[in-house]
């Protein structure tokens, strides 16, 4: 059984969105490699942490409450966000701007979002992803998703002085880890040509990203290191 390296012990980090999907598997991942782990999610998700009720703390909260967010991070050494356009209240630009706000001055701070955010304006996108956004956009209607503020929120880390890395997933499947995944900086590369990433390997590049400092700065879009464009990538 291959040991995972501790390179958490002593240190502290906070997961905003911890109850989600990929929030469980990120607490797991920090958890394995020996981090002091806080959580934040809202109220009536927190049961869905119950396996970690004594492992963890969690703030119940909506991620977007300056206040808690505040409480949260204190003495964090890194946080790991979640960014979620819900609502039309500027739910994922709140979120990021209370974390950037009140995180320590050397914090790392890694937020996850999907292939759809751009950097640069260097991506290709393909006509799949590009009619999936436009339904997104046209989704505001019903005031329940507003994609657009998802873009607020990145362009606000964007133009941070942060340690920042902004993670963007490609789709996502459950089964067991396939590892670390492979990543370009820009969507249309040869090697994301797979688009597809096991979630717990989403949450492992996330946890990943606090140690790696070549990540600082950067907009990685990932994809798994076991799909067929990424074995002909390392192939070639």
């Amino acid at each position: 059984m291959e040991l995972i390296p501790q390179t958490g012990v002593g240190k502290k980090v906070c997961i905003v969105g911890a109850s989600g999907k990929l929030g469980r598997y990120m607490v797991q991942h920090a958890l394995d490699r020996g981090y002091e782990v806080v959580g934040v999610c809202r109220e009536k998700s927190v049961r869905k942490l119950a396996d970690y009720a004594d492992r963890i703390t969690v703030h119940g909260a909506f991620t977007d409450d300056r206040e808690v967010i505040e409480r949260a991070v204190a003495g964090c050494d890194a946080v790991l966000t979640v960014l979620v356009p819900w609502g039309v209240h500027d739910y994922a630009s709140g979120t990021a701007k209370a974390v950037m706000d009140f995180a320590k001055p050397d914090a790392r701070l890694v937020f996850s979002c999907g292939w759809h955010i751009t950097r640069d304006g260097g991506d290709k996108y393909k006509r799949g992803i590009k009619a999936a956004v436009a339904f997104a956009k046209l989704m505001k209607v019903t005031r329940l998703v507003d994609i657009a503020d998802q873009y607020r929120a990145t362009d606000l880390i964007f133009n941070s002085d942060t340690r920042w890395t902004v993670v963007r997933g490609s789709d996502l499947e459950e089964g067991p880890s396939e590892g670390l995944p492979v990543w370009s900086r820009h969507v249309g590369d040869p090697v994301l040509e797979s688009n597809l990433t096991r979630r717990t390997d989403f949450a492992l590049f996330m946890v990943a990203a606090i140690e790696d400092d070549s990540l600082v700065g950067e907009a990685p879009a990932i994809n798994g290191r076991l799909t067929p464009s990424a074995l002909a990538h390392a192939a070639s």
